[in-house]
């Protein structure tokens, strides 16, 4: 069965395009971010407070944050909302109304 792409304008292409960009930079941002701030606790913790250990959970925590944050960038923005959103408008049209 071949699968039909909806044409979309080229204005509403545009838009899709620049929210998906900014959605990269900002995961981008924050990967920048998580490695300057994880260097900077680590040499303070090193070189900064004497012998004192680094702990590593914020680096754990902020680091399930920034995954999730790519999953959703990466994974689930390229589309995969959008194909669920047509598979099931489509099973609608059908007339497969049931939950």
């Amino acid at each position: 069965m071949a699968r039909m792409i909806p044409s979309r304008s080229p204005e509403a292409l545009e838009s899709l395009a620049q929210q998906r960009a900014g959605a990269k930079l900002g995961w981008y941002v924050h990967a920048f971010f998580f490695v300057v701030v994880n260097l900077l606790m680590l040499a303070l913790s090193r070189h900064g407070f004497g012998q004192r250990p680094w702990s590593v959970f914020p680096l754990l925590g902020w680091g399930v944050g920034l995954a999730l944050h790519g999953v959703s960038v990466f994974v689930l923005g390229n589309g995969l909302r959008e194909r669920l959103v047509r598979r099931e408008r489509e099973r609608l049209q059908r007339g497969r109304h049931a939950p």
